[in-house]
């Protein structure tokens, strides 16, 4: 059920559900963005992208206020060019948990994102399955895991992703590490009590906005805290997982039909 008037922010995921399967976004989309800032309404892009991948983030979602980045482990205020936030996971932690996992599941493929200036490499090992292009810096899991990382990447030889997340929330608490999936197939490691969520919450006490004034937008797993934290409305895209579905308020278009555009350009004409 759509609620009377508008939000006061929206916040969208990038990959999957603003971004296009070709890795583009669409002018159309860009032009919405425009007329919800320009409607008072502020702009998040909430992503699961690390800090290294700031400047394609910023060109993706140009009206955004806010980044929050690294599954909610990072956030940066746009116009102050400053970071209100950023977390990291301790070496030993994530060696802990790499361990308790590899015991239930077996071998692991690992990469890990230690380093935050743009395009810098990831390190471990090599995977050809992974999607984007990117640098990876051999490193042994014993280099890896001696200081603290952003966010590790952990793909399983035996596991789909769903399994190995299911596992994974089941072997892992959270006030250890926060797990998580967002369509690469890995399971994302990241610092305790870390997620889209608690990023989001961090931007609203920063403008002092109720998360009752909330809309969000999603389609993968890493989107649920998200949706549970935001009252306003969550949305996925036609293409979501269908456990952001199940909990979804409605479903708009897919990311390749601009669903997120095509859903604030209905919202802002009512």
């Amino acid at each position: 059920m759509v609620k009377p008037g508008l939000p006061k922010l929206i916040a969208t995921d990038l990959d999957g559900t603003l971004v296009r399967n070709d890795d583009t976004v669409s002018a159309y989309t860009h032009e919405v963005l425009d007329r919800v800032r320009a409607a008072g309404i502020r702009v998040v892009g909430a992503t699961g992208r690390g800090p290294r991948l700031t400047t394609l983030t910023r060109n993706d979602i140009r009206d955004a206020d806010f980044l929050v980045m690294a599954q909610g482990g990072w956030v940066l205020d746009q116009a102050e060019s400053t970071y209100l936030l950023q977390s990291r996971l301790p070496g030993a932690t994530l060696e802990r948990v790499l361990t308790e996992l590899e015991a239930e599941v077996g071998e692991l493929s690992v990469m890990v994102e230690a380093l935050e200036h743009d395009d810098s490499p990831l390190w471990g090992d090599y995977d050809p399955t992974w999607r984007y292009p990117v640098t990876v810096e051999r490193r042994s899991r014993a280099e890896c895991c001696t200081s603290d990382v952003i966010k590790a990447f952990a793909r399983s030889f035996a596991y789909d992703v769903d399994d190995l997340l299911a596992v994974a929330r089941r072997i892992v608490p959270p006030e250890v590490a926060s797990v998580t999936q967002a369509g690469l197939n890995y399971v994302e490691i990241c610092p305790a009590n870390v997620d889209k969520g608690t990023g989001l919450a961090v931007v609203a006490e920063a403008v002092g906005v109720d998360p009752a004034d909330v809309l969000v937008f999603g389609d993968m797993p890493n989107d649920l805290p998200m949706f549970a934290w935001a009252g306003w409305g969550r949305v996925a895209v036609g293409n979501a997982h269908a456990e952001l579905r199940a909990v979804a308020d409605d479903v708009t278009l897919t990311n390749d039909e601009d669903g997120v555009a095509v859903y604030l350009d209905r919202l802002l004409s009512r």
